[in-house]
């Protein structure tokens, strides 16, 4: 799927058996790591890569926040659709959106977001690299 701009990107995720906890719901901090699959897909529907980014620009994003808000258990075997969207860009600080919902009726079960700044090898705050900014302001959702 390729995103476009007010369109936000959508990932399909099936929650793993090892991703519930003894109630059988899905365990808390397994959002985050969706939160990421969706940010991760987000830019490869762009043309853009993380790894690409790291090996070849010398830069990362690295989270210095993150904020989830639980609605709904998700629970084993559940697909889930993860959307992401870029909803702020200034500078080196970037931030993402994200709706975790089920498949089968549309049910929110986890929203939050992300913000990120872009750094060098040694951590400290750089530039995003132009074509990195240019297709990433393309797809912003404010």
């Amino acid at each position: 799927m390729t995103i476009g701009h007010q369109q936000p990107s959508e990932t399909r995720i099936r929650v793993r058996y090892a991703e519930t906890d003894q109630m059988g719901v899905v365990y808390h901090s397994n959002y985050l790591i969706w939160f990421e699959v969706g940010r991760v897909e987000l830019m490869r529907q762009i043309g853009l890569s993380y790894k690409d980014m790291e090996r070849e620009e010398g830069c990362g994003i690295a989270v210095v926040e993150a904020n989830a808000r639980y609605r709904s258990p998700a629970r084993y075997d559940d697909e889930l659709i993860v959307r992401t969207r870029l909803t702020a860009m200034r500078g080196p600080v970037i931030k993402f959106g994200y709706s975790i919902i089920r498949a089968a009726d549309e049910t929110l079960l986890c929203e939050g977001h992300t913000v990120h700044v872009v750094v060098d090898g040694s951590m400290k705050k750089c530039a995003l690299p132009q074509r990195y900014a240019e297709r990433l302001a393309s797809c912003l959702i404010p």
